[in-house]
C-alpha cells in the first residue's frame, strides 16, 4: 500500500518579524522587514531575499471588499451545509452561499491579508480554472519568490560550496544563510544544526541508516505514519533491534496513554540505544498527534525524531518547547518552491552518535587511498550533506520561511472555517432517490473552532473520504478521480504512502495482518473486494471560500442520479490510462 494505490490514471536565537501596520488607506497595509545576520557580502552582489524583503509589499485590506451581490436578497441568509441542487445561476448561489457563510463564520474576514496574497501570488489558480486542493501532496508556489529567485540568479555569479572562489563563496553566504532562517524559524535554541537533504524522506533515512541500532535496542513508531518512518524499521531490524509499532484508532493517531504503556514496556533496560519516531501530523488522518510524548520518550532514555512534513505548513513548531533530537520537513510542502530541498533539523550532539555507513565528497578531511583511513570534515552537517548541496536553491529557502512567516498566524484561523464548512456541507448532501449519505469521511473531523488569529488547530486541514453509491457501497476511487479531472479539481486518491492510517481509516487491519511475501495492490484489492484507498481533499496557504465550494459543488454531481449516470457512462467509455 504506497503511493498510488486506487488511483487507474545559523543563528538559534527567533527573529520576531517586525510589522507596521498602515489604516489611513483601506488597500495599503504592511512592509514586512527582516533582522539579518551580520555578515561579509560579496561587492555587486545580493542575494534573493534581500530583494525580496525590499520590494515585495504584503497588501492587508482594512475593510474586506464586498461580496458579490445576490440577485434577490430577500431569500434567508442564515448559514446551512450548502446545497447546490436549486435552478439558481452558479454565480447567484456562489453569492448567496458567501454570505451566509460570512455570517455564521465572521471570523474568516480577519483572514483578508490570504485573500489579497490569492489575488497577486496565487492568481494563476483563477486564471487556470483549476481548484487545487491537494496541498498535503505539495503547496502551490507563491509567485513573488519564484520572480525574486530568479532575478538573483539572473544577477548573480553562484559556485560548487567547495570552494573559496568569489562565486563560492556567495554560494556559502546563501547556505548560511538558508540554515540560519531555519533554525529561527522553527525557534531553534543553541546546539541544534541544519543537514540539507533531498526531502523530508531523504532526512528520515539520514537518521535510519547512521542510527547506532543493535541488538537489545527497539525502534518505536505509530501505525498511523508515512512510509519514509516505515521505512527505517529496515535499518532496525537488519541490526537487530526489535521494531514495535503503536497502533491508530479507527480515525488514525493513538490513545495517548497506549503510547506511553508501549514506550515504557519496551524501552531499553541494558542501555541499548533506541529510537522514537513521532508523526507530527497524519497526511492521511487528519490528526495532530501530542508533541508532548516526545519529551515523555526522552525521559525513559528513547531518543526522538519528528516527521513534521505534514505539520510544518500550517502550524507554529517550536523547538525551544518541543527539544526533539531530530525533525525532517520538505520546503515544497511549506511553501511550494523549491522543489527537492528538505532540511534534518538535529541536535549536534545527536549527530556524534550517529554512525555513517559510507562517505562522499563533502563529508571528509582526509582519505587514505589505498588504505582504510578516513578523516571526516570537522564541521558536523558536513559529514551528513553527501556531495554538493543544492546551493542554487537555498537562496528561495530563506525567502519562503520569511514569506510563510507572514502568514502563517492568519492560516489556522482560515483553515478552521473552511473545514468546518466543507465537513458539515459533506455530511449533510444526501442522494436525490433514497436519501442515503453521498460521502462518509473518514478522517479526524475538527473538533475545535478557532475564533482568533494565532490560535493553533486540534487537527489538520484534510479529509479522507470515499464517495457511496445510494446503496451504501463504495463509488471507485478512479471514477471519482476521473470525474474531478473533467471538473478542473486537482484532488488526490490512494493511500498516500501511508499504509498504516489508511487501514485503519478503512478497517482493513485484519486483512492486512494475513498479507504475505510478494503480494501486490491487485491482490490485496481481490481479497478486499474493492479499489483501495481514499478521496483526499486538503486545504493550504492558497485556499479560498470558492475553491471549497467548487468542491462542494463537484461533490453534488454524484447525489444527482441523472447527472452521475451520464459521468459513469463517459468514464466507462475512456481507455484505461487515456487522460480526460
Amino acid at each position: 500500500m504506497g503511493n498510488k494505490l486506487s488511483s487507474s490514471v545559523s543563528s538559534s536565537e527567533h527573529r520576531p518579524l517586525r510589522v507596521k501596520q498602515v489604516t489611513d488607506k483601506p488597500v495599503l497595509v504592511s512592509h514586512v522587514t527582516f533582522n539579518h545576520r551580520d555578515g561579509p557580502r560579496l561587492s555587486r552582489s545580493r542575494s534573493s531575499h534581500e530583494t525580496l524583503c525590499e520590494k515585495h509589499v504584503y497588501h492587508l485590506p482594512c475593510q474586506p471588499p464586498p461580496p458579490p451581490p445576490p440577485s434577490s436578497p430577500r431569500l434567508p441568509l442564515a448559514y446551512t451545509p450548502l446545497s447546490l441542487t436549486c435552478s439558481q445561476s452558479s454565480d447567484d448561489r456562489l453569492a448567496r452561499a458567501y454570505l451566509a457563510f460570512l455570517k455564521s463564520f465572521p471570523e474568516y474576514q480577519g483572514t483578508w491579508v490570504l485573500d489579497s496574497l490569492r489575488r497577486t501570488d496565487f492568481a494563476r489558480l483563477d486564471r487556470s480554472g483549476e481548484t487545487y486542493v491537494d496541498y498535503m501532496g505539495g503547496a502551490q508556489h507563491p509567485e513573488s519568490l519564484v520572480h525574486a529567485h530568479s532575478q538573483f540568479l539572473s544577477d548573480s555569479v553562484l559556485g560548487n560550496t567547495h570552494s573559496v572562489s568569489n562565486s563560492s563563496t556567495l554560494s556559502s553566504i546563501c547556505a548560511h544563510d538558508a540554515r540560519d532562517a531555519v533554525l529561527s524559524f522553527f525557534r531553534a535554541p543553541p546546539g541544534y544544526t541544519v543537514i540539507f537533504t533531498a526531502n523530508a524522506t531523504g532526512a528520515l533515512k539520514l537518521v535510519g541508516e547512521s542510527y547506532p541500532f543493535k541488538q537489545g535496542s527497539s525502534y518505536i513508531l505509530c501505525a498511523d505514519s508515512h512510509n519514509s518512518v516505515h521505512g527505517i524499521r529496515e535499518f532496525a531490524s537488519r541490526r537487530g533491534a526489535e521494531v514495535h509499532y503503536i497502533p491508530s484508532t479507527p480515525t488514525g493517531g493513538f490513545i495517548l496513554s497506549a503510547a506511553k504503556d508501549i514506550l515504557q514496556q519496551q524501552h531499553s533496560r541494558d542501555s541499548a540505544p533506541s529510537l522514537f519516531a513521532l508523526t507530527g501530523q497524519s497526511n492521511i488522518s487528519n490528526t495532530k498527534n501530542p508533541l508532548e510524548i516526545l519529551a515523555h520518550a526522552s525521559a525513559l532514555g528513547y531518543h526522538t525524531v519528528l516527521d513534521a512534513a505534514a505539520l510544518a505548513p500550517t502550524s507554529t513548531i517550536s523547538l525551544t518547547d518541543t527539544p526533539v533530537d531530530a525533525m525532517a520537513v520538505s520546503f515544497y510542502k511549506m511553501f511550494g518552491y523549491p522543489t527537492g530541498v528538505g532540511v534534518l533539523v538535529v541536535k549536534e550532539s545527536f549527530l556524534e552518535l550517529l554512525e555513517r555507513p559510507w562517505f562522499a565528497g563533502g563529508n571528509v578531511d582526509v582519505v587514505q587511498v589505498p588504505g582504510t583511513i578516513v578523516t571526516r570534515s570537522a564541521s558536523l552537517h558536513e559529514r551528513f550533506e553527501d556531495g554538493t548541496i543544492n546551493y542554487l536553491s537555498l537562496s528561495a529557502v530563506t525567502d519562503g520561511l520569511r514569506f510563510l512567516s507572514v502568514y502563517l498566524p492568519f492560516l489556522p484561523l482560515r483553515l478552521s472555517c473552511l473545514m468546518h464548512l466543507l465537513t458539515s456541507s459533506l455530511m449533510q448532501m444526501r442522494h436525490d432517490t433514497t436519501g442515503t449519505p453521498v460521502v462518509k469521511i473518514l478522517s479526524k473531523l475538527p473538533s475545535k473552532r478557532l475564533k482568533y488569529i494565532g490560535e493553533q488547530s486540534d487537527s489538520g486541514s484534510t479529509v479522507s473520504l470515499i464517495f457511496l453509491w445510494p446503496s451504501g457501497d463504495m463509488i471507485p476511487n478512479s471514477f471519482v478521480e476521473h470525474v474531478a479531472v473533467s471538473h478542473n479539481i486537482s484532488l488526490r486518491t490512494g493511500c498516500m504512502c501511508n499504509p498504516g492510517g489508511a487501514a485503519a481509516l478503512l478497517g482493513i487491519e485484519d486483512q492486512m495482518a494475513l498479507l504475505y511475501p510478494g503480494v501486490t495492490l491487485k491482490d490485496f484489492e481481490r481479497v478486499v473486494g474493492r479499489e483501495l484507498g481514499v478521496v483526499r481533499i486538503s486545504l493550504g496557504l492558497a485556499t479560498t471560500f470558492h475553491d471549497v465550494w467548487r468542491v462542494i459543488d463537484f461533490a453534488s454531481k454524484f447525489a444527482n442520479h441523472q447527472i452521475r449516470q451520464k459521468l459513469w457512462d463517459v468514464w466507462n467509455d475512456v481507455p484505461v490510462g487515456q487522460a480526460v
